[in-house]
């Protein structure tokens, strides 16, 4: 991943870690057209990268993300490839073989929050504020729809979609939106101490469980055994497994 490539975003890799920030702070990390575009191209390296075992989101200065850049918007500047190329990338965080963590701060509005829930872990400041307002500008708020019901239950998913309504980041965790709130003023330790825990926990296996998880609504129950049984084997097969009964026999931790 070479810097100077992006524009609107910035990594930074530290060991299997890949840090992604949206960088357009004097925009509030707006998503337009080349953010959209760079996103969808760092993914494309990002998947065939197996030495990165945990992505992790943020936006850079005051907010998060406050979703698509509405000055685009209005002058005509987005059209349905962008849709399709930004749905793309947020399915690449579902699917792709390693753990995603977000920090949503300041603002997760519209596609911002979209982004948050296609990640496997959202944290937030208490005072952060999430929202889906698509229906402010007659539109649908993407694959929202099919993903926020599945975190919080359909009523309150209808309720947040078809008001435009904002919560809070502790509205959010109560009603399952996001996993960890973190203080305002100490954010970065904080989430910092959750990437560690994990990184800590970030075996070939946990990697699988995500893959298992992703099809926990889409299969019946035979056809999901025969998924779990494939990755599970996968995962007897794999190194993580035999270092984890290692550290197990020796009474040490495993290091992955």
């Amino acid at each position: 991943f070479m810097q100077e490539q992006y524009e609107t975003l910035e990594l930074r890799r530290d060991a299997g870690l890949l840090w992604l920030v949206l960088n357009r702070p004097q925009s509030l990390n707006a998503m337009n057209g080349p953010l959209v575009e760079e996103l969808h191209g760092v993914l494309d390296e990002l998947h065939a990268d197996h030495s990165i075992r945990v992505v992790i989101l943020r936006g850079a200065g005051r907010a998060f993300c406050t979703g698509i850049d509405l000055k685009e918007l209005a002058a005509g500047r987005i059209d349905m490839r962008y849709f399709r190329i930004w749905e793309d990338a947020l399915r690449c965080f579902e699917t792709m073989d390693k753990l995603v963590l977000c920090l949503i701060h300041g603002h997760g509005l519209g596609g911002g929050l979209q982004l948050a829930l296609a990640c496997d872990i959202r944290v937030a400041t208490a005072d952060a504020n999430l929202a889906l307002p698509a229906i402010n500008e007659g539109l649908i708020p993407g694959l929202g729809t099919y993903r926020l019901a599945r975190y919080i239950g359909l009523g309150r998913a209808k309720r947040l979609i078809l008001s435009g309504d904002a919560v809070s980041g502790a509205e959010a965790l109560e009603i399952g939106l996001v996993d960890y709130l973190v203080s305002a003023a100490d954010m970065e330790l904080e989430f910092e101490n959750l990437i560690e825990t994990f990184m800590a926990g970030n075996s070939e296996g946990a990697r699988l469980s995500k893959q298992a998880l992703g099809q926990c609504y889409d299969l019946g129950y035979q056809a999901f055994l025969e998924h779990y049984t494939g990755l599970q084997a996968q995962a007897l097969r794999s190194t993580d497994f035999k270092e984890a009964m290692t550290a197990y026999r020796a009474n040490r931790k495993p290091n992955w």
